[in-house]
Formats: structure tokens, sequence, C-alpha cells
């Protein structure tokens, strides 16, 4: 039997009981996998360097492909209490503020649902606590051994795997191979958010030519909202850089009145810039092992960085799980999930343009949009059977 498929076979065994596990970041990759490996009777302990458990940034979409693990690691009410349930995705004409088309969300199963990311690390930590998770917090890693181990500020020591998900900037993956420079995409983007109550549950994708904007509600009568504009300019990559809101809504004086209303209430935002890294060639070496932004950055083009790293922790869980060589289970969790992730990936850039057309190549884009709106409305989520439908838990 190959890696992959060893990954993904039954077994009643649980090779990961009695584990000591080490995560390193407490984000939703991090605390999702924590989770995994605890209700297999592994010892897990995650350090994050943070003072708390705490989601930096604001909204982010949880497509069923991710809600079928949540579901799977029992956050199945948890998850509908703090999420708010998708209707649709809705093109528009962002100069004009005319609706292009509308594709339904409402059948999916799991529900595709909005969240902020706050709530949702909120909830796997809650989850984490229950099954005996240890959370380090306030714990920066100094130093790693040649023998495995590494050193906190509590002391030194040596679990059986460390898992980075400490993101961009990952300390774990330098421990695995060396990173692959990171270039500018000639594009940055704000992130914001306004109260904006009894909003229609739905993703409206604002498009203009060289940027778009993307909204869609929150818990609480909050809109979420993500712009992107194609520019030389360089900016900081990063979610913590703020930005006078100005600067936000100039560049999208020209639009609909509606689109101008949204960006007119705007208060804070802040400013980063989108890098292309490539996807990791190794995902793990000896007994460390990277998920998500670790080891495959994504732009936010598809929704799917949460996700991925979602299914990255389930599968990294299971594949450890079900062997008890733990370099034959990591070598079957890079198996498994590259190519998926690099497919996502790819996905993900390619939207980066069809979002920014202008001129000849706009209109008939648009007009293309509004005849399958007419004569096709599931095709928006046809399209993506091959990412939606996925369920790394079968």
């Amino acid at each position: 039997m190959n890696a992959g498929r060893r990954c993904i076979a039954t077994t009643d065994m649980w090779h990961n009981a009695g584990r000591n596990v080490a995560i390193i970041g407490g984000g939703i990759g991090g605390l999702t996998a924590a989770l995994a490996f605890a209700r297999r009777d592994a010892h897990v302990t995650v350090y994050e360097q943070a003072p708390a458990l705490s989601g930096i940034g604001a909204g982010l979409q949880i497509t069923p492909n991710g809600a079928r693990v949540l579901n799977r690691l029992g956050l199945t009410d948890a998850l509908a209490a703090t999420g708010v349930k998708a209707a649709a995705v809705v093109p528009m004409d962002a100069l004009s503020g005319r609706q292009l088309a509308r594709f339904d969300l409402g059948g999916q199963n799991p529900a595709y649902r909005f969240c902020h990311r706050a709530a949702l690390i909120d909830l796997l930590g809650r989850a984490c606590a229950a099954n005996g998770v240890q959370v380090e917090l306030g714990s920066r890693i100094a130093a790693f051994g040649p023998d495995g181990s590494f050193q906190t500020a509590a002391g030194r020591v040596k679990p059986d795997l460390t898992i980075g998900a400490d993101g961009l900037h990952s300390v774990v993956r330098g421990q695995i191979s060396k990173p692959a420079p990171a270039f500018f995409t000639g594009q940055v983007a704000w992130r914001a958010m306004i109260q904006l109550p009894d909003a229609e549950p739905i993703a409206r994708i604002w498009m203009a030519p060289g940027r778009h904007v993307v909204t869609y509600p929150l818990s609480k009568g909050r809109l979420n909202i993500v712009a992107v504009q194609a520019r030389s300019q360089w900016a900081q990559e990063g979610w913590h850089n703020p930005d006078d809101p100005g600067n936000l809504r100039a560049a999208f004086a020209d639009t609909g009145w509606e689109l101008k209303s949204i960006l007119g209430a705007v208060e804070d935002v802040n400013l980063w810039g989108l890098f292309r890294h490539p996807v990791a060639a190794h995902w793990r070496a000896g007994s460390y092992a990277i998920l998500g932004d670790a080891a495959h950055p994504t732009l936010p083009f598809l929704a799917q960085g949460a996700n991925l790293a979602i299914e990255d922790a389930f599968v990294l869980a299971r594949c450890c799980n079900e062997n008890a060589s733990l370099d034959v289970g990591l070598a079957a969790y890079q198996s498994v999930r590259r190519p998926r992730v690099v497919r996502a990936i790819a996905a993900a850039n390619a939207n980066a343009v069809n979002y920014h057309l202008s001129g000849m190549k706009r209109r008939v884009a648009h007009a293309g949009l509004r005849v399958m709106g007419r004569v096709a409305p599931d095709a928006f989520v046809n399209r993506l059977g091959w990412l939606y439908d996925h369920d790394v838990t079968a």
C-alpha cells in the first residue's frame, strides 16, 4: 500500500495514543491539529507566543470542505452558533453597482458559513481545553536542538512530534528546509469591518478594472470588507499595518454609490502587501512537520487559507494515527496534501486575474456571468465541486 492510500485507510488502531505532540502556533490550523491529535489520546501542548488566544484580522469563510472537518471533530453546533450561514455569492459590477449574477450557496451540506476569526479560534480553544490540550501562552521558541528538542521560557522540551502551525514566518519550517523567497504580486489589500445590521447573508464580489472588494456579513451586525488593488507601490506583508481609510476610499472613488457608502463607513483599516510564496517542497523532516501558511501561504482569492489549514490538521493527525512509524505517517501526510494544495493555490492565483479585468475582456466576462446566472445558477458551485465536495474525513 502506498503512502497516500495508507493515510486514508480505515483502522481501529490508535497510534497517536500516548504520543507527546508539540504544536507551535495557536491559530486555526494549530488548534485544529491539537484537537484532532487530542481526540486520539495524544498528549498535546500548544505553544503560542501571544499573551492570549485571539484572532488577528476579521472575517473568514468556512467552506464545506473545512466544515466537514470541524463537524467530525465535534464542533457542529458550536460552528452553527458562531457563523452566518451563507445564502449566495453575488458578482457585482463595481463601477455601475449592478448585480451580474447570483449563485446559490444555500444548498451546501455542510453549510457554507461566514465567521469571525476570533470566534472560530475561541470555539477551537474551548474544544481543545475540554479534550485535555495544554496551552502555553507567551511562549516564544528560543532554539531547536539536533535531537528534535526546543527551548521555551519554561525549559527545554523534546516531544515525539513538533508541528509548525506558525504561519508565514515559521520557525519550524526552517528546521525542515530553507524557505524559497517570496515575491510581491503587485497587489495590496485592505481589511476592515463596519456595522451593517440586517445585511443579506451573501458574499458580494465588487469587480473593477485593476481592483475588487469582497463583502460579507458576520455575527453581531458586522460587515467584513477585503479590498484589493493592483499597484506597483510595495506594502509590507502582514495584517498589522494600519492605513488611512481615505486611501481605501480614493482607490474606489469611481465606483457605484452603494460600494462607496460601505467604504465611507470605514473608520479603521489595515493594509498589507500580497506576496506569492511557493508551496514548500518538503513538509516534514525527522520529528518536524508543518501545515497551513507555514507550508503553503495562499492569496485571499478563493477563501481557502483557513480551510486548507483545517484540512491539513486533520490529515496530519490521521496519517500519524494510522501508522506506528511517525516517519511513514508524515510521508503519507505530505503525499496526500501537497497535490491538492497546489491545485487550490493555482485556482486562487487565477481569480486574482479574473476579478481585475478591464476593457473588452471585462465586458465579455461580465456578459458571460449574466448568462450563466440565468441559465446555470449552480455553475459556480459545480465549477468548485472538486474543492467544496472534498472530504478528508471520509
